[in-house]
């Protein structure tokens, strides 16, 4: 580097500020750093706004419950009750939330179960096995997601009555016929979700069962249904959510007949007490029975959120 010497005699590198392409990458750098911090502020700032969004509606039917049927008028916004009012639960239990929580209990075991058993059987072959008509068979599975529930209620509540009739255990009212009605309901999307999940398993695992002697059966359930636990926990749980908040099926086919009572879930339930209640205004009793409908799945999806989370993105990460 040469030195050239001022006028004042005192001796300065030959050196000018840096120009051209790294002055534009330097400059460019600077730039996006800038960016990316106002980008993360913003991306902060919609999280936090939005788990205000999510949370304090959760949080307000809680301490709604705990408070008096004044407070709940008088101050509805409000998230401090004077005094905790744990008797509301206890109201609301004995006003129809027990059976309400026996009934849906009943119907979603078996459901659930066999919407689980049914739809990875049915995406199991679908995804591994090449044969005449498979493709026109999925999509057809696959219409089911486009076909609203309104448009089927009046043929629907027309075929249980008829069924009914031969076969009173499948009529309105009962339990078995809400099952397979709500299997039904929920077989296309748990098919198409195992469906793609499958076919990210190995098929080499498949064909070493296969050289040991395992049947199709055998394969499936011993081998290739425990390498789908993440998907089926996560479509498991997504059934759980969509049939305990179902609420037209039930009020649609659980009516009563010839004056026996109604056999009602959680969600048809609390909406028969909100209108049954006519101006007696039980505002904190039905809080009370909505907070004890929302925890169980609350808590089941807290459980179970690492499985979900892991279920959702193996078929990305495989």
């Amino acid at each position: 580097m040469s030195t050239v010497t001022d006028t004042s005699g005192r001796a300065r590198p030959d050196t000018e500020p840096p120009s051209g392409p790294s002055a534009g990458r330097r400059t460019q750098g600077i730039g996006n750093g800038l960016g990316g911090r106002i980008f993360n502020g913003f991306s902060h700032l919609f999280l936090a706004v939005w788990a205000v969004m999510v949370v304090y509606p959760l949080l307000w039917v809680v301490m709604s419950a705990l408070k008096t049927d004044s407070e709940v008028i008088r101050e509805p916004l409000s998230l401090i009750p004077a005094a905790l009012q744990w008797d509301n639960f206890a109201r609301a239990w004995t006003a129809g939330i027990d059976s309400f929580f026996l009934n849906t209990l009943v119907v979603l075991v078996f459901s659930v179960s066999l919407t689980m058993l049914l739809g990875s059987m049915a995406a199991y072959a679908l995804a591994r096995f090449e044969f005449r008509g498979n493709r026109p068979i999925y999509w057809m599975f696959l219409s089911g997601l486009t076909l609203p529930i309104y448009l089927a209620a009046v043929p629907l509540f027309k075929g249980v009555y008829n069924t009914g009739v031969s076969f009173p255990l499948l009529g309105p009212n009962k339990h078995a016929m809400l099952i397979l009605v709500y299997v039904a309901w929920s077989l296309s999307f748990t098919i198409f979700f195992m469906h793609s999940f499958f076919r990210t398993l190995p098929e080499s695992i498949a064909e070493a069962a296969s050289v040991d002697g395992a049947s199709h059966t055998r394969t499936f359930f011993s081998v290739m249904l425990p390498m789908a636990k993440p998907g089926l926990i996560s479509i498991g749980i997504f059934n759980v959510l969509g049939q305990w908040n179902q609420w037209y099926l039930p009020t649609l086919l659980m009516q009563s007949v010839a004056g026996e009572p109604k056999h009602q879930v959680i969600a048809q339930g609390l909406i028969e007490l909100s209108v049954n209640q006519g101006y007696k205004s039980d505002w904190s009793g039905l809080f009370a029975g909505v907070t004890m409908a929302m925890l169980p799945v609350l808590i089941v999806y807290i459980v179970f959120q690492r499985q979900v989370q892991s279920g959702l993105t193996a078929g990305v990460s495989k």
